[in-house]
């Protein structure tokens, strides 16, 4: 057992340090939790990190945004990742103070499994939407035939395969689909859960692995999930009819031309439910890490500091190649000066 007298002496030399930090000599453990939108990025991330920085460890478990947040105000962990970002009623509930920095960014896809695997599906706004509605229940649908007259859709119900969790993909989901479809605000409105419709066609999986592997082992289902998720499990997703009235794929490139409208305020909170632009993919948000502003540890703190500088510099190099967004230049440099209050 250390005595108090080292472990302090140890504190002291660490919250000395002006850049960087060698916690060899009292190692820091690290713990979160959170969305699972973000899970395979920063998994990656929290793995190299951890193996670079010695002394340091990073746990995170993928368990939904709702969860992470609930962990973090029960204060089990020492940060929180949330696709919803969090609520003002939450944050009043944190008496140190709460830091919410956007760390990366995705493209919620539409995956679809059907049979012979056709590629290219196309989805008009007010066709995927009301599949999500329950209002059109076929693949052979006047609509969707419609929408791809190069393909030979069956005539096979469709399964909509949604999330058994507080989830934060939900509550970004749900916010585009209400921004789109009048009927669909009134009937299920957004989220983090939603009351979806009561039928045997409607299948409840957890987590954006789950609703994958769901999707890949039923015949005529469609699903949410993160883009990264499609792009690993290598399921079939949809081209989704944006604003401007095009079908657009999910890639680097249709995601940044959505997020090149979008101004951060003061909070570093922002949405885009249904952006401008004919290159831009319909469905993409940003996702937060969440930190207390005031932490007990001083170790733990200059850590996550560091963790959060790895996330904006090696970690954005591997955000296209995982099926995410890298951030723009200038909402790093939004990120790195806010992270300074995690103290």
């Amino acid at each position: 057992m250390k005595s108090f007298v080292k472990s302090a002496a140890i504190a002291v030399t660490l919250s000395m340090c002006a850049s960087s930090v060698v916690f060899a000599d009292e190692s820091v453990r690290l713990t979160g939790s959170g969305a699972s939108f973000p899970a395979p990025i920063y998994l990656t991330w929290f793995k190299d990190f951890s193996k670079k920085t010695a002394g340091v460890t990073v746990d995170y478990q993928s368990k939904g945004s709702g969860a992470g947040v609930q962990d973090f105000l029960n204060k089990t962990v020492d940060f929180a990742a949330s696709d919803s970002a969090m609520k003002d009623e939450d944050i009043a509930k944190v008496a140190e103070g709460v830091q919410l920095l956007p760390m990366t960014a995705g493209e919620i896809v539409l995956a679809y499994n059907l049979p012979g695997s056709p590629k290219g599906l196309k989805l008009p706004r007010d066709v995927y939407s009301n599949i999500f509605l329950g209002k059109i229940t076929q693949w052979n649908d006047p609509q969707i035939v419609a929408a791809n007259p190069e393909l030979k859709l069956p005539a096979l119900p469709i399964t909509v395969v949604v999330r058994a969790d507080s989830s934060g993909t939900t509550a970004v989901f749900t916010k585009h689909m209400s921004t789109i479809n009048p009927e669909f605000k009134t009937a299920l409105g957004e989220g983090n859960t939603v009351n979806w419709p009561a039928s045997d066609k409607f299948i409840k999986s957890p987590k954006n692995d789950g609703v994958t592997a769901t999707v890949r082992q039923t015949p005529g289902a469609i699903g949410y999930i993160e883009y990264g998720f499609a792009k690993l499990a290598k399921v079939d997703f949809a081209q989704l009819q944006n604003k401007a009235g095009q079908y657009v794929v999910p890639n680097a490139e249709s995601g940044a031309a959505a997020l090149a409208a979008v101004k951060f305020p003061e909070n570093l909170v922002a949405w885009l439910p249904d952006p401008d632009g004919a290159q831009s993919y319909p469905i993409t948000s940003y996702t937060w890490m969440i930190f207390r502003k005031h932490n007990e540890n001083p170790a733990k703190a200059k850590a996550m500091r560091e963790m959060v500088e790895y996330g904006l510099t090696e970690g954005q190099k591997i955000a296209d190649s995982m099926g995410y967004i890298p951030l723009p230049q200038a909402v790093v440099d939004q990120v790195r000066k806010a992270s300074a209050n995690i103290q």
